[in-house]
């Protein structure tokens, strides 16, 4: 059991790390010099999978996903409150049900990297909390 503090802490941190990880999906230019760099940083690792090339539905779909998770992720910045934080450990086992089956079924395998904090923000964001 961790405290009411601890747990904003954590919920807040998910936050920061979402903006940071999710910017670059929020516009087509960003979009796009992501899409480069995953491409480049698969080839150069030899990892398995694709990825797919740049095209204007890809980014709609990646630049309405960064949006939503970026004004999501101030909201539990500027309030990192217990419900928040319960809301936000359902969406990251969601995401991470997503991104696994991605891999399995022939995606870029760098995008398994995202697995680890997805989890951990998840498991972190369930423990149970005690009032301060």
């Amino acid at each position: 059991m961790i405290s009411e503090t601890s747990y904003r802490r954590i919920v807040s941190a998910g936050g920061w790390y979402d903006i940071v990880v999710t910017a670059p999906l929020a516009t087509p230019w960003t979009f796009a010099a992501f899409l480069g760099f995953f491409a480049s940083a698969q080839a150069a690792l030899g990892a398995p999978g694709e990825t797919p090339p740049y095209s204007a539905g890809l980014a709609l779909f990646a630049n309405l996903m960064g949006t939503v998770v970026l004004i999501w992720s101030v909201l539990r910045i500027r309030s990192p409150e217990r419900r928040f934080g319960r809301y936000d450990a359902v969406g990251r086992g969601l995401f991470a049900v997503w991104m696994l089956y991605a891999v399995l079924h022939g995606a870029n395998a760098l995008a398994a990297v995202f697995l680890v904090p997805e989890i951990a923000f998840g498991l972190a964001q369930a423990l149970p909390v005690r009032r301060d």
